[in-house]
């Protein structure tokens, strides 16, 4: 036989080969073989039989049955274990009990292919290698074997049945499908030699599967023997390069399948894990493999049908495999391979060249100085955020758009979409939908019928679908339904609208799509978790870019390597915030210090929002609307803005104006109101007064001289209906006398010039709005909304909230006891701006955090935003100029800019660079474009009176900023 003239050689040459050509050799080469030497040389021929089999167990299954394992390793002498189903904490106190029941430390093994959850309960999963085969980048499916290799060694797993590097080529493949790289060798080689080496790193055993390829079959080794019937020529070429590729690369072990191949084994019928040809022959003699040579589980039908009472798992050793995965019969085939010995059938240097190779492996994983798995912190160790970072990584880079018609995507003009969005599919569509409700207004629209949903579909320009199935195992089912497939149709041939397809499962669900010809837009998100849903939503509108490759042929359209690469609109993405460079512990003191204001009755709630590098990383609410309320502060509360309206409101519309050259920095008060030509404000410049440098009043108690002598709104001035004369909405039943608006700007004409230069001003704001809407024939609140907050995505910003949203989303402001007499709540708290009807130069603006956060992240990217450019980056940085610094006065135009001096608006921690504002109400916002920051507080400290200043004098705002800044890990 062969073996006779090969052991001998191989036995001489195991220990003298170079770490790199072995993969079993430990950097201490002789202290390794010291150790084999001495533990082989002390075994008996049961014991090193018994070093031959790992026996499969669960630590979910009874103590009878874990019990009977045990007594294998007392009795029996067995080498290993593979773990199949349990949990963590039950697998690691049984591999530490039957750690100590043996004498030599047992290989503990587990299919771990995308993590313990392949198996395992409260464990992770990382993405398939599907998912993975469509990364570019293999440094991160480097990365993530590593981490799965990580958590394998942490709960005492030494070797990982991993990776899957059959190449699947074809598409009804019942067992291998999502656990593959994909179909191209290349890729496939690429990506199974950057995860073995990336588990590699982290102390475990790689096993590349299942040998000589399983790809292309439509046959299940765990029901019946699948047939290989190539020729040898395609096998080389194709089935064999992968391993080709690994073996070179140093694979720790290979697992033989289960399959018929006539092109390498004559004997009809027999399976190659069985095959002295093809294991012996091809593996070790052709491929010059020397890791370790695993069975596929001997209890598959693939295989048990050749031979019972110990049969097959003799002839597998016989066949050349090192160790027996999973026997049927332990005892028998320990008797019958005795017996072979015993005759010489079994040479002592066969039987030496395997356990020897078995404890060379366990040397390598450290089972020489073993040490008992530690459960402590266990759960937390093997769910970290860590896990989550590198996942969501790896599915931002692993979507694959696939259609892109008319530049459909990343999504701009939302100012011009009507946007549906039709579920498909058995699972889950929650971060779907949520994440697309966060750049555009979507509506999920369902029907029961395609007649009725057609109907309801009119009204929309823009529809997704998705199809969502399970994402609990690659084998779930992933096919749309007939329902499906026929309503798709129906849909794509509505020519109202664009139609895009994103498919949250397998890449082979669109093989059954009988034309993409209606379909937009079609984007492939390969599984259905959560950062999948949500990455895929980031790609259809922009926030970030798609990079993936379809890493299988999933339709005629769309063959093997299909790729449209979407760059990023830089609209404000989601991620966390190691990602963009945050110490997160440091980070979390953000919600200490709120709390404390809370605790110290600064606010009744408050929002906070951090984004860096375009990315939202913090975004939470605090506290309650009110101290009363039952509620909570969420993210979707809105919030009156006060002054933070001049920078987001008024600002944006003479930025606008001053780059068509309808308005100039250098214009004065009398050229914007020629009713001011002989007021002494007329030489009053638009530079000057923006930048709180014009001497004009503070502001001006318009409302005072409309109450009456009781202190309550006049009758002369005031109605509790609206009626002719009497339009202007200061709340429910207050209303302005028409007339008054004149009455404004004629006091504002009459003021005298301030002695002091520098004074903060919202007068100039009221002239300003003036002069927006004289010259453009609009009121401001139109123009700003149709300008900036719909094309930009900003749904949750308006004036006058209680027009578009209802009223338990808008947190009060107040318990006005001094004009209004009654709980200030979606009315503009200041009263100058509430006598405009709620729309003021200088506040009336309402919010959430996230959407204050896209428009100052406009401002930072000079003036884009999500495809569309709002301003010209040099008008932004004219704007963003502190023109009176030798002055003293650290103003922006229009902008808030970082103190000159100890005291100021800011940490002290910014750059010069950086700019923003504050609102009376409790409001702030700061973003600094060389650490690209946008921060964003918002809070109704006014609640319930504006003469609560706690939060003012506590410096908390920029105690927060401070505590933003020193996370910044550089």
């Amino acid at each position: 036989m062969r073996f006779k003239i090969l052991f001998p050689f191989l036995l001489i040459t195991f220990f003298f080969a170079q770490a790199q050509k072995n993969p079993l050799v430990a950097k201490d080469s002789i202290a390794q073989k010291n150790w084999v030497d001495k533990q082989y040389s002390q075994m008996t021929l049961d014991e090193k039989l018994g070093q031959l089999f790992m026996v499969m167990v669960a630590s979910d299954q009874s103590k009878t049955a874990t019990d009977a394992v045990k007594s294998l390793i007392e009795n029996q002498k067995i080498g290993g274990v593979i773990f199949s189903t349990g949990g963590p904490i039950m697998q690691a106190k049984l591999t530490n009990e039957y750690q100590a029941a043996s004498k030599v430390p047992l290989l503990v093994g587990m299919d771990a292919e995308w993590g313990l959850s392949m198996r395992l309960d409260s464990t992770y999963a990382f993405p398939w290698n599907m998912t993975l085969g469509a990364i570019e980048d293999n440094t991160i499916v480097a990365a993530v074997g590593k981490r799965i290799g990580e958590h394998a060694k942490r709960l005492g797993v030494h070797i990982n049945f991993a990776p899957d590097i059959d190449i699947n080529v074809n598409p009804k493949n019942p067992i291998i499908g999502n656990r593959s790289f994909g179909e191209d060798r290349e890729n496939v080689a690429e990506k199974g030699i950057a995860f073995m080496k990336g588990m590699e790193s982290a102390g475990v055993l790689s096993s590349g599967k299942h040998f000589p390829g399983h790809g292309d079959t439509a046959t299940d080794s765990h029901h019946a023997l699948p047939m290989i019937n190539f020729s040898r020529e395609r096998l080389d070429s194709l089935e064999l390069y992968p391993f080709r590729r690994l073996i070179e690369e140093g694979l720790s072990s290979v697992m033989v399948g289960h399959l018929e191949v006539p092109a390498m084994e004559i004997k009809e019928g027999l399976p190659s894990s069985l095959s002295e040809q093809i294991i012996s022959g091809v593996l070790k003699e052709e491929l010059c493999f020397e890791g370790l040579v695993f069975t596929d589980a001997l209890n598959m039908k693939g295989v048990t049908q050749h031979g019972k009472d110990g049969d097959a798992e003799v002839a597998a050793f016989m066949a050349g495999n090192d160790i027996l995965l999973m026997p049927t019969e332990v005892l028998k085939a320990k008797e019958k391979l005795t017996k072979a010995y015993k005759k010489g059938r079994i040479s002592e240097e066969r039987l030496a060249y395997s356990v020897k190779k078995i404890l060379s492996a366990k040397y390598k994983v450290g089972l020489h100085s073993y040490k008992p798995v530690e459960t402590k912190n266990l759960f937390k160790d093997l769910n970290s955020l860590e896990d989550d970072i590198l996942y969501e990584e790896a599915i931002e880079n692993a979507i694959t758009v696939l259609k892109n018609d008319f530049f459909l995507m990343g999504i701009k003009r939302l100012e011009n979409k009507k946007i549906a969005y039709v579920k498909f599919g058995d699972d889950s569509a929650d971060p779907f939908l949520e994440t697309l409700n966060k750049y555009a207004d979507v509506t999920e629209v369902s029907g029961n019928d395609i007649a009725s949903l057609k109907k309801k579909l009119e009204e929309y320009n823009l529809v997704i679908v998705g199809l969502h199935k399970s994402n609990e195992s690659p084998w779930k089912s992933y096919k749309f339904s007939q329902k499906e497939l026929s309503w798709l149709q129906e849909l794509a041939a509505m020519r109202t609208s664009n139609l895009i397809l994103s498919v949250f499962a397998k890449p082979y669900a669109l093989l059954d799509v009988p034309s993409f010809d209606h379909i937009d837009g079609v984007v492939m998100a390969y599984q259905n978790s959560y950062f999948a849903q949500e990455k895929a939503a980031e790609i259809i509108f922009g926030a970030i870019g798609a990079k993936g490759k379809l890493p299988v042929s999933a339709h005629k359209e769309f063959p093997v390597n299909s790729q449209i690469e979407l760059k990023s609109l830089l609209r404000l993405g989601y991620s966390f915030p190691e990602r963009v460079g945050f110490d997160p512990s440091k980070l979390a003191q953000i919600d200490q210090l709120v709390q404390n204001g809370l605790d110290s009755l600064m606010f009744p709630g408050a929002q906070v929002l951090v984004a860096r590098h375009g990315k939202i990383v913090y975004n939470k609410g605090f506290g309650k609307p009110t101290y009363d309320s039952k509620d909570s502060i969420t993210p979707n509360h809105i919030y009156d803005l006060a002054s933070i309206t001049k920078i987001l409101g008024t600002l944006p519309m003479i930025m606008k104006m001053e780059e068509e050259g309808d308005i100039a920095l250098n214009n004065t008060f009398q050229d914007l109101v020629p009713e001011y030509a002989d007021s002494e404000l007329k030489n009053v410049t638009v530079l000057k007064a923006l930048s709180h440098y014009g001497r004009l009043p503070a502001w001006i108690a318009f409302y005072v001289d409309t109450l009456d002598k009781n202190r309550k709104p006049s009758k002369e001035f005031y109605r509790e209906a609206p009626m002719d004369g009497y339009s202007i909405k200061v709340s429910d039943k207050l209303y302005l006398t028409d007339a008054y608006k004149d009455s404004i700007y004629n006091r504002i004409g009459r003021q005298e010039l301030k002695s002091n230069r520098y004074r903060y001003s919202d007068v100039a704001y009221y002239v300003m709005k003036k002069y927006i809407e004289d010259k453009n024939k609009e009121s401001l609140d139109k123009l700003v909304d149709e300008f900036l907050y719909k094309p930009i995505g900003a749904f949750s910003t308006s004036y006058n909230p209680l027009n578009k949203y209802p009223k338990e989303r808008i947190v009060p402001s107040e318990e006005d006891k001094y004009y209004r007499y009654e709980t200030v709540q979606g009315y503009v708290h200041d009263m100058g701006a509430a006598m405009q009807g709620g729309v003021g130069g200088h506040a009336g603006l309402f919010s959430n955090a996230e959407d204050v956060a896209k428009i100052m992240q406009m401002y930072l990217q000079g003036g884009y935003y999500g495809g569309t450019r709002f301003f010209d980056n040099r008008t932004v940085k004219k704007f963003n100029t502190c023109y009176f610094c030798d002055n003293k006065v650290r103003r922006g135009v229009g902008f808030d800019k970082p103190q000159l001096e100890d005291k100021g608006p800011t940490c002290g921690c910014v750059s010069r660079k950086s700019f923003g504002h504050s609102g009376f109400t409790g409001t702030y916002t700061w973003a600094d474009p060389e650490e690209e920051l946008v921060y964003v507080f918002l809070s109704n400290r006014t609640y319930p009176t504006a003469s609560n200043t706690l939060l003012v004098k506590s410096g908390l705002r920029t105690r927060i900023q401070q505590a933003i800044y020193d996370a910044l890990e550089n």
